[in-house]
Formats: structure tokens, sequence, C-alpha cells
């Protein structure tokens, strides 16, 4: 008997402000910079790549960079995305 898979892939599930505020939530409380960056670029994947650079104030190129394997976002890249994702990053005690 063969069994047949198909790739599972995040961006189809994180089609709501709920899933994808769990989802970044659950990749912060991690704590590892590479999975943060990993959701963030999962989340902005989700809602089209070129529409989150261009709200982001970054070329669709950076934005890969920035979120890509090995990437490293400044903090103000990074705030400009998560804004241009609609979420924000808040503090708790």
């Amino acid at each position: 008997m063969v069994v047949e898979t198909t790739p599972w892939d995040v961006t189809e599930f994180l089609d709501g402000e709920a899933s994808i505020a769990a989802y970044l939530d659950a990749a912060f409380e991690d704590g590892d910079p590479s999975v943060i960056v990993a959701a963030i670029a999962d989340v902005a994947k989700a809602r089209g790549m070129t529409a989150i650079a261009e709200q982001a104030g970054m070329s669709r190129a950076g934005l890969y960079k920035a979120l890509g394997e090995g990437g490293n976002p400044s903090l103000s890249g990074l705030l400009g995305i998560m804004k241009a994702l609609g979420v924000r990053l808040a503090v708790a005690a």
C-alpha cells in the first residue's frame, strides 16, 4: 500500500487575525530569534509579500532578505513589517 502525502504549508492556516496572533505569540514565547523571524515571514507570505513590502516601506527583495534564512531585520524594519501585518509588539510583566 502506497501512502500519498502532500506538503504542509502553515500559510494556508493563517487565514484570520486570531490564528495569526496565536502563531506569532507562540513564536515569541519560544524566544528563539530565528523562530520569530520565520513566523513573521510565514505571516507575510500568507498576507502577500509584495503588499507587505509596500506597506512596510521596503522593496520586495529587501523583505525577503530580512525575513529569509539567516535574516536579521533591524528593529525599525521589524516594527515596520509588523505594522504592515496589522500586529504590534507588547510588553507584559
